[in-house]
């Protein structure tokens, strides 16, 4: 599935809400994507994406999802009811066998970006793979991840840039990384949302501005891309995590319009 549709050279969007807090909430924001499926169906690409487990947070008591067995069966169902493609990270090596039977796509969080055991396990499913550049990585130094994977058999291998970290809570994007990164995989995707976070600026949950979001989808569609990622929630403000820097419905659309208009404007050569 996955494969076919990124065969058509259309801008890729990776979206949905950063964990799964409840089926219900997983079905709006998949209804949501899917509406933009629709109204962007010659235009773009969408990858629905959510995550069964937050294992990276900032406090013990910080909400971490509903586990792998019941995460899987609410992706399945959403990806059903709406004929969406999935991805999902994992976390441990025995996560990826069982997420390739449910997703089209299998995600490396950034910090376990360097783990060879989690690489190799996901690039044998032999489904595309994500990689989110790890924040403390300098780009050139993600083509060791790239290796693990294709040696592993994997298909497809894609980058993430989400922000390198300055200081101890703050994030900036060198868009340079985006074309060091291009030569050493199959497409560099922006991690819109994540690169505005201000890890542990909050005191015991990780904050962020969401507001420069429109113009870091411009600048980086702007230097040709693959794709981009985007975190999405109705309630942004109510978000059991990333409530700093996730999109709303309305917003997200309008980050949507801004990139492809950046997008379809240039000629795509990092």
């Amino acid at each position: 599935m996955v494969h076919e549709l990124l065969e058509e050279g259309l801008p890729l969007f990776v979206m949905g809400p950063c964990g799964i807090e409840s089926e219900e909430l997983v079905f709006e924001v998949a209804g949501f994507v899917n509406r933009l499926r629709n109204k962007y169906s010659n235009r773009a690409v969408f990858v629905f994406k959510s995550s069964f487990t937050k294992d990276n947070r900032t406090s013990h008591g910080s909400w971490a999802g509903p586990g792998l067995d019941e995460g899987l069966r609410i992706l399945e169902a959403a990806g059903n009811r709406y004929d969406l493609p999935l991805i999902t990270d994992i976390h441990i090596a025995s996560q990826a066998a069982p997420v390739a039977e449910v997703c089209h796509m299998i995600q490396i969080p950034a910090f376990l970006c360097r783990q060879t055991s989690l690489l190799d396990a996901a690039g044998k499913t032999g489904i595309p793979v994500n990689v989110k550049k790890g924040q403390f990585m300098a780009p050139e130094n993600m083509q060791g991840a790239v290796e693990k994977l294709r040696a592993a058999g994997c298909p497809l291998v894609f980058l993430t840039e989400r922000g390198s970290f300055f200081g101890y809570g703050d994030l900036v994007v060198d868009m340079r990384s985006l074309a060091v990164m291009n030569r050493l995989c199959d497409g560099v995707i922006m991690d819109i949302t994540h690169s505005l976070q201000k890890p542990g600026a909050a005191g015991r949950i990780t904050g962020g501005d969401r507001s420069f979001a429109v113009q870091m989808a411009r600048a980086s569609a702007a230097w040709g891309i693959r794709g981009m990622f985007l975190e999405v929630h109705p309630q942004p403000e109510i978000a059991l995590s990333d409530s700093a820097v996730m999109l709303n419905f309305e917003d997200a659309e309008t980050v949507l319009d801004a990139a492809l208009l950046h997008w379809e404007g240039c000629s795509h050569e990092l």
